[in-house]
């Protein structure tokens, strides 16, 4: 997008400069680029001699560095269009763990880029009977759900490593998996442990979708859509259940979990309170069974009871097609302090105890239903809220390392014993990314896969407490 420094013009001028650079802006919003062809263009990029793929629409700079190499200190190479200049003193080491943004200045444009750096995995894929395993680098381990009935005694994992590396045990090996393995990853004479967790799906799990339409295959939200062919797709033992059903008096006996996600409004439809349907879910988790809530289906804790009266999410809302838009900045969450709930098993993390669910990029509706800590329903801090809820905040916004900011992730009840509720609230949890008002397609969220695995952890976590 093409930028202007104002310095000295005449006042029509300036009206002019204004106007083009509005249009420009409002262009830009939906189109999602900049101009390709611009006198403040980075021309090339590297770091540690290796060069970074330069997308001149959008401002992105990806750079993929081998496994081992340190980038908190690094002196990176830069060229520019002829007579721009930038914020960015190549003379001065720069960390690059995390996002870099560069301003590249020529004359009265400007351009802004955020440099990406990626360290390879020293494992690039680690595969058993066909399935790929989740790999984190960061917390380092290696998350696999197998088929429901699997052998874990003697299996022999496929493993396929970057220049370099070996590992111990070797790729082909038969190893029992029924507890974490550790596998032992070496580069440069020096190593690091990986732990395997490999899983099967609880056996012999009932898990039911909850939604408002009479069957799923009338179901018109997208992103219930999506949600909903997952689910589906995952879980062999998957029934839908519609709210008339259970107004009706519908046999949940046999149910383990049920999942409502509700994305279609952010006020809840008249038939979740109607007193058949609530008593019959109230009863539903009295019996032992549980209950997964995503999107706006977070504030339904405060009418069926999990909360005291009142205390269901207070800072509600999101947009609805056609409106909706497209943020550089991916979303993420902060769980620090709860890393090693089974929830959050086997997310792919950017540090520890944080991890990104929405792409930068990706169009979004920001539809959140959380309870906003700090200045609201006089919880004050995160321990305020768990006294006068009875939940535990799992999760926030990512920022917010002490958890005292927003809930976007909780359990009920906080006691040792029959955690049968969980909540994920915050707009980062989105399925189905919408096209934008000109009807221009979203690209694909790279994050999504954080979505499913939280959804699949969190409905196995329920089946076993």
């Amino acid at each position: 997008m093409r930028k202007f420094l104002y310095k000295n013009w005449t006042k029509v001028s300036l009206i002019l400069a204004m106007f083009f650079m509005v249009t420009a802006c409002e262009n830009s919003f939906e189109s999602g680029g900049f101009d390709v062809n611009s006198p403040a263009n980075v021309i090339s990029f590297k770091i540690n001699g290796v060069a970074g793929v330069i997308d001149q629409k959008t401002g992105k700079i990806n750079v993929t560095i081998p496994y081992g190499s340190d980038i908190t200190a690094v002196k990176p190479e830069m060229v520019l269009e002829a007579g721009a200049t930038s914020n960015l003193d190549v003379t001065v080491p720069v960390n690059f763990t995390n996002p870099v943004k560069i301003r590249v200045v020529n004359g009265n444009l400007y351009k802004d880029y955020t440099v990406t750096t990626v360290v390879l995995s020293p494992i690039k894929s680690f595969t058993i009977n066909g399935t790929v395993a989740t790999v984190n680098d960061i917390s380092k381990t290696i998350t696999m759900t197998l088929p429901e009935g699997t052998n874990l005694t003697a299996l022999k994992p496929v493993i396929e490593l970057t220049s370099g590396v070996s590992i111990s045990p070797a790729s082909g090996t038969a190893i029992d998996f029924t507890n974490a393995v550790t596998f032992v990853v070496t580069s440069n004479g020096k190593s690091v442990n990986y732990t395997a967790n490999i899983g099967v799906p609880v056996s012999g799990l009932v898990v039911a979708f909850l939604g408002t339409a009479a069957t799923r295959a009338e179901i018109t939200n997208m992103d219930e859509i999506t949600a909903a062919d997952w689910f589906f797709s995952t879980f062999s033992g998957a029934k839908y259940i519609s709210f008339t059903s259970v107004e009706n008096g519908a046999d949940l006996s046999d149910v383990d979990v049920i999942w409502w996600h509700f994305d279609s409004a952010a006020n809840l439809p008249a038939i979740a309170y109607k007193p058949a349907v609530t008593t019959a879910l109230k009863n539903f988790r009295t019996n032992g069974g549980n209950l997964l809530l995503t999107s706006f289906a977070s504030q339904y804790v405060d009418a069926l009871g999990i909360v005291p009266s009142g205390k269901g999410p207070n800072n509600v809302f999101g947009d609805f097609p056609p409106n909706g838009f497209v943020d550089a900045n991916s979303w993420g969450m902060s769980f620090v302090g709860h890393e090693s709930h089974p929830i959050f098993d086997g997310l792919t993390t950017y540090e520890n105890g944080k991890a990104n669910l929405l792409q930068g990029g990706t169009f979004r509706l920001n539809h959140t239903a959380w309870w906003f800590i700090p200045e609201w329903g006089g919880y004050v801090n995160g321990e305020g809220w768990r006294n006068q809820t009875g939940g535990t905040n799992l999760a926030s916004e990512a920022w917010d390392n002490n958890l005292d900011g927003r809930v976007t992730i909780a359990e009920f009840p906080n006691t040792a014993v029959n955690k049968n509720v969980v909540v994920i609230s915050m707009g980062a949890y989105d399925w189905y990314n919408e096209t934008n008002s000109s009807g221009v397609p979203s690209q694909s969220n790279e994050f999504i896969n954080n979505i499913k695995l939280l959804t699949q952890n969190s409905i196995n976590y329920l089946a076993k407490n």
